[in-house]
């Protein structure tokens, strides 16, 4: 059991551009990897132990690189984040995709982060790929072999993708966020602990680090979340949901 909330707290997630001097002592780290320089990644991987880089594997943004290659293939829009569905049965798709990996990975990335594979599960609005992307990510992890993958929720696809990542993140579990009303809180303790039961679940099924990733915009809600965490094991990260910056929660808002 570790100690103390504050030695758990030890992941950054950080999608925007900061200075590279200020990413320092986390266990994992995942950024946009267009923000950084590959002389950057080096100096960042020194002082923090895994540096992996986003990618979505499910939407895709505007702001993307690769949105002009894939604008045409899209499958619909999802409305909260202003991004656009991908086709994972298109070869382009995931000819750009697989592209845009090793541009990472040659820029001195540990790994990947994967998000969007909620999108596939059976509630999802791309659940009739779930095959696709499984197959995808055994693909990666052999076309990528040594490298870390970690994968966002899809609890549904642990059975079938355990043998290829090295890791799962689980968003929302001590906290909620509100996307109609742009309102963060404490989520209902009955859904939270069933939440952490799930989780449980799958940590006694498959050999593979879970993290947690809450959201907070204020320094009372973030000693809640980590007063809730407190008598688990995962370790976690606490921020903002558009995840731009490094978070302090001891500073004014």
């Amino acid at each position: 059991m570790i100690g103390t909330h504050h030695n758990k707290n030890t992941v950054l997630f950080c999608y925007g551009k900061v200075k590279a001097s200020q990413i320092k002592n986390y266990s994992h780290v995942i950024l946009e990897s267009a923000q950084f320089t590959a002389s950057e990644i080096k100096q960042i991987k020194k002082v923090n132990k895994t540096v992996v880089a986003y990618v979505s594997l499910g939407e895709i943004n505007k702001t993307s690189k690769h949105f002009n290659e894939l604008k045409g293939l899209t499958l619909g829009k999802n409305k909260n984040w202003d991004s656009y569905y991908l086709d994972l049965k298109s070869e382009k798709t995931k000819k750009v995709l697989i592209s845009a990996i090793q541009e990472a990975i040659d820029k001195g990335f540990d790994g990947m982060f994967l998000d969007n594979m909620d999108n596939f599960s059976k509630f999802g609005p791309q659940k009739e790929d779930g095959n696709e992307l499984v197959q995808f990510i055994k693909f990666l992890s052999e076309k990528f072999k040594g490298k870390i993958f970690i994968q966002n929720a899809g609890l549904d696809f642990l059975a079938e993708t355990n043998k290829y990542i090295n890791g799962v993140v689980v968003e929302s579990v001590a906290s909620d966020y509100s996307f109609r009303t742009k309102k963060y809180k404490l989520r209902a303790e009955n859904d939270f602990n069933s939440r952490i039961a799930t989780i449980n679940e799958a940590v006694s099924k498959y050999k593979t680090t879970f993290i947690l990733v809450e959201y907070a915009d204020d320094k009372v809600l973030f000693d809640k979340i980590a007063t809730r965490l407190l008598n688990y094991d995962f370790h976690y990260f606490v921020g903002k949901i558009n995840l731009q910056t490094i978070p302090n929660y001891n500073s004014k808002k």
